[in-house]
């Protein structure tokens, strides 16, 4: 199939990139796509012989932007700016042979298990992010759930809730994936940091309108009493008592298992991006090894969560967990592949 290179839409700045207060104007961008389209007599996805199934992982202001509660500079420092830039320019290069464009949206609330919100110490003092919670400090009674969520959450009933929370951390501790991590609150329903980088919001708007796709999004990470760091489903799916916690994102996995070619790209390589490709991963191993082969991970447009100490060095540092997980991925067939050299070359 032919690929043909399209030029980056003269409206377009690379800088806006890396301003937190980008925002398109979207008449301007259907007025744009649409001139764009005739000029370069693009067909719309409808028309496409193979489905070709952009997904962007947490490509929202917390996340991409210094000025975000949870920046993945990376080691660089300007990692997620960096991948912002690479991946508009991808989406604009290759809009004739993107089928669909899928974003995912990491939406939390001020009480989530992950946050320090919802934990106290032995004293009843409020905790700190960038630290793990156990069971065995849940059991020595270091850390507890916050009394205050027990009324809305599950009724008043606070053993429940401790059993819950005790429940939690051993499931994921078994499972050996993570310990359950504090992160500062980030990416809240209603702030500027849940929104969608500017540019990139004004790039997939601009592939929706030219394309006459609709722009997807897959929302994920509201449920209070798990993580969900994969697209596909929360870390921990059970509670305590045996009852469901949450459920697998059964229809969207199917969705993206259907595509000819799923190109994923986003924010955490360490974190969100990882344990979404794992579930993929599994999902294939499952049904056909050999579907791996389709699925191409844009190594030049994701980073790792870095926490500088302030003396140049870090307080966590996840860069190798997500190498290894690459290698991983590249071993069970997946391609390893970057936004800057031509569609055509590696898109098989």
């Amino acid at each position: 199939m032919t690929r043909t290179e399209l030029p980056l839409p003269a409206f377009y700045d690379p800088k806006s990139t890396e301003r937190w207060g980008y925002h398109p104007d979207q008449q301007a961008v259907f007025n744009a796509a649409t001139a764009f389209q005739k000029m370069h007599a693009i067909k719309p996805s409808g028309s496409d012989k193979e489905n070709v199934h952009l997904l962007l992982i947490d490509v929202q202001k917390d996340f991409c932007h210094p000025e975000g509660s949870l920046y993945v500079a990376g080691r660089s420092g300007r990692g997620a700016i960096d991948d912002s830039r690479r991946l508009a320019e991808f989406v604009y290069r290759n809009l004739g042979s993107i089928t669909a464009v899928t974003t995912t949206m990491d939406t939390h609330f001020a009480y989530q298990i992950f946050f320090p919100s919802f934990w106290v110490d032995t004293e009843g003092n409020a905790l700190q992010p960038y630290r793990e919670i156990t069971m065995a400090q849940i059991d020595a009674g270091e850390v507890r759930p916050n009394p205050s969520v027990a009324k809305w959450l599950c009724g008043g009933n606070y053993p429940w809730l401790m059993a819950q929370a005790r429940h939690y951390c051993e499931s994921l501790e078994k499972a050996g994936k993570y310990k359950l991590y504090l992160w500062p609150p980030h990416c809240l329903l209603g702030s500027d940091g849940h929104a969608l980088v500017g540019a990139i919001h004004e790039a997939r708007l601009f592939h929706s309108f030219a394309r006459g796709m609709q722009s997807y999004v897959e929302v994920k990470g509201g449920n209070p009493l798990t993580e969900n760091y994969s697209v596909m489903q929360p870390e921990v799916l059970t509670r305590h008592d045996g009852q469901p916690l949450a459920q697998k994102n059964t229809l969207f996995l199917k969705t993206l298992l259907q595509a000819d070619a799923v190109i994923i790209a986003g924010q955490a390589a360490s974190h969100c991006v990882k344990s979404s490709i794992d579930d993929i991963l599994q999902e294939i191993c499952t049904r056909d090894p050999a579907l791996a082969k389709k699925v191409y991970v844009m190594t030049d447009c994701m980073s790792s969560v870095t926490v500088p100490d302030g003396a140049g060095g870090f307080f966590a540092d996840y860069t190798s967990e997500a190498e290894a997980a690459l290698r991983r991925f590249a071993d069970a067939g997946m391609n390893l592949v970057k936004s800057t050299d031509a569609l055509s070359s590696w898109l098989r």
